[in-house]
């Protein structure tokens, strides 16, 4: 597949970037290492997947990485055949425009003006996440916040087929991404790389710098102990990474990352 690049108007040193000559001779040593070491276990999910459920067992997408370029993105299948026509129906659900919901009524800063004008409640109170909010302002927040939220995720996914959560609990899905690192697409650490309809919304100078780094298997947010973040968090940390970035700071992460691993999350 010819290399594209995500149209986007950002200056053009964003498009330039390439990975440098040492992070890459790392990436080829250890993604072939990876590829060669962990050749049975590829064979074992690969068979149990087939027996579950019906469709190819590597599931190959586009997503926007290092400098805006457009490569074919490589997962064990953890969905059912036909889950991506579903993403409308789960919108509710999406962590993150909960987590928006969340932030604003709880954040002191967005209270209701017409209360503080009046220095009384200026309609009934609501009481959420044990916190206090008039329903004018409850109302007029859910009006704010209608847009959709860059990134994706639900709880309990139930499109994720049994083995497909048991991969993804455990991360054994990300295995074939050691392939994109070995062709030059992806890096070892970096920032994770995003389906086009998310990179779309992240084309402003605040958050482009995100894709001034590598594409990653892993990165700083995945680091974290807490690995959901609103999505503001979770950009800036990518814009971090663009920036500091160096040797140590990627063997750090990759130390890091190892517990995550084990961790349990709710796919």
């Amino acid at each position: 597949m010819r290399r594209r690049t995500f149209k986007t108007n950002t200056p053009e040193t964003f498009q330039q970037y390439r990975i440098g000559w040492g992070k890459r001779l790392f990436d080829i040593i250890f993604s072939l290492l990876a590829l060669i070491v962990l050749s049975p276990v590829y064979l074992f999910i690969a068979v149990l997947i087939r027996l579950e459920s019906k469709g190819p067992v590597i599931y190959a997408s586009e997503r926007v990485g290092t400098g805006y370029d457009i490569f074919r993105f490589y997962k064990f299948r953890s969905m059912y055949m036909g889950s991506e026509s579903q993403v409308g129906k789960l919108s509710a659900l999406n962590e993150y425009l909960i987590a928006r919901h969340k932030n604003l009524i709880i954040d002191e800063e967005n209270r209701c003006p017409d209360c503080e004008r009046l220095g009384t409640n200026c309609s009934p109170l609501l009481y959420i996440d044990g916190a206090e909010i008039c329903e004018n302002w409850y109302h007029e927040i859910k009006r704010k916040v209608k847009s959709e939220p860059t990134f994706f995720k639900v709880k309990n996914d139930p499109r994720v087929t049994r083995v497909g959560r048991f991969i993804r609990r455990t991360n054994l899905d990300e295995l074939p991404q050691f392939y994109n690192v070995l062709i030059g697409d992806m890096s070892i650490v970096g920032n994770r790389p995003l389906p086009l309809y998310e990179a779309e919304k992240l084309t402003t100078d605040q958050w482009a710098y995100r894709f001034m780094a590598p594409a990653g298997i892993t990165g700083l947010w995945q680091t974290k102990r807490d690995r959901f973040k609103s999505e503001e968090e979770r950009i800036n940390l990518d814009n971090q990474y663009a920036v500091v970035s160096s040797p140590l700071f990627d063997l750090i992460i990759i130390i890091k990352s190892m517990p995550t691993f084990f961790r349990k999350n709710n796919y």
